[in-house]
């Protein structure tokens, strides 16, 4: 909900007659003998001193609230808009927040002092030792609501409406009060030294993509796509690859005809081609170039005519780094191989979309026969998607884990 200014107008209206009226209210409890009543003097140093201690941290209580309110997105976003409220901003909230704070405290802790001990003063020459607790009572809950509950709500609430202004009042506090916030930071920087203070982590904004689909500000497709992203970096190859067991790879050496069958049954593109078996890559053929060499009847010829170059990975390779090469490369493909140089498995830039989308990702401690399962159930998923006879799988499927499986 917006902020309008008039709105904003009558809330303090209502508030600072309220201030005004606590000294008056006390009078009036105490039945107040002609004397004290004439002396007005008095009176009017009471109503300033609780005026001036409420008014001044009413201020600082919203100056405080909008100040922490402040997001790092909000001020990457005024640079363009305005970039001398943006530069300001990131002195006070992001560079230098300890300065900011130690000038509000430090005033708002001044005008209550001040203003405790005046209106304390004047409350006992006025009331007498009577009233005085009943004052004093009414003083704390005017406090409590008036410099604390309310103008921090005000600030969290409307923190946007109010940045401009409140922003240009905490800088001229710093100027001001510059010695005393001077200590205040050497005090604050000896106290926190060596700690790497963030504003958020990683896990704090997954934790807000999370809270937002609850709150209805994002989508659950989007929330599961920033948690997915952020995530990225961790997670290695290993984690999504299609193990060896469910690959489907094809002899380099047979004719392009003898393969049409397999390949025209297989949803994808890319078809990995080895020599003496599947720890032997050389290669991926096409789907449309094999289908363009039978149709100008060219079947006869082996499949290592149409063979591409492939790239090969290790499995601890970040998900980062492989779509970074499969971009700086123009490649869609490569071959997962261990430390041996056999091959593990096989990847997809598919496979990167897919895990940034929100597929299952196969974690790194499930066995072989789990990641078998998962493979399988993820084929399976695709075909019938694909509108294709999931059995096909179960078909083709080798009896030797050397052999060529369906599925890459």
């Amino acid at each position: 909900m917006r902020l309008s200014l008039k709105r904003l107008y009558r809330i303090l209206a209502l508030i600072l007659p309220l201030i005004s009226a606590v000294p008056v209210y006390a009078v009036g409890l105490n039945n107040l003998n002609e004397s004290v009543i004439k002396d007005s003097t008095d009176i009017a140093l009471l109503i300033t001193y609780v005026v001036l201690a409420l008014g001044v941290s009413f201020l600082c209580s919203i100056a405080e609230a909008v100040l922490l309110s402040v997001t790092p997105s909000y001020i990457e976003g005024q640079k363009e808009k305005r970039p001398g409220r943006a530069a300001l901003l990131k002195r006070l909230k992001l560079d230098h927040l300890d300065r900011a704070l130690a000038a509000i405290l430090t005033l708002n802790t001044t005008a209550h002092t001040v203003g405790a001990i005046g209106a304390g003063a004047k409350a006992a020459v006025i009331f007498g030792s009577t009233w005085f607790g009943v004052f004093s009572a009414v003083m704390t809950i005017m406090i409590l609501f008036l410099s604390e509950i309310v103008p921090k709500t005000i600030g969290a609430t409307y923190w946007s409406k109010l940045v401009g202004p409140m922003a240009l009042f905490v800088n001229a506090l710093i100027v001001i009060l510059y010695p005393i916030v001077w200590i205040s930071e050497r005090l604050t920087k000896y106290i926190s030294r060596g700690k790497d203070v963030h504003i958020f982590s990683r896990d704090e904004f997954i934790a807000m993509a999370s809270v937002g689909v609850e709150t209805g500000q994002i989508h659950s497709k989007e929330s599961r796509m920033i948690q997915n992203l952020l995530r990225f970096e961790s997670l290695n190859v290993a984690d999504i690859m299609t193990p060896r067991t469910v690959i489907l790879a094809l002899a380099e050496d047979i004719k392009i005809i003898d393969s049409l069958k397999k390949i025209t049954q297989n949803p994808f593109s890319r078809i990995p081609l080895y020599r003496s078996n599947i720890d032997d890559i050389t290669g991926f053929v096409l789907k449309d170039d094999v289908l363009i060499f039978t149709a100008q009847k060219r079947g006869d010829e082996k499949l290592k005519t149409l063979r591409r170059e492939i790239i090969a990975i290790p499995m601890s390779v970040s998900l980062t780094a492989l779509l970074e090469r499969f971009l700086n490369d123009r490649q869609h493909i490569a071959i997962v191989v261990n430390e041996y140089g056999e091959t593990s498995g096989l990847v997809t830039l598919e496979d990167l979309i897919e895990t940034i989308m929100g597929m299952e990702i196969m974690d790194e401690t499930d066995d072989v026969e789990d990641m078998r399962a998962l493979a399988r159930k993820q084929w399976i998923k695709r075909s019938k998607a694909m509108g294709l006879d999931a059995d096909i799988l179960d078909r083709n499927r080798p009896e030797s884990e050397n052999s060529p499986h369906p599925r890459h």
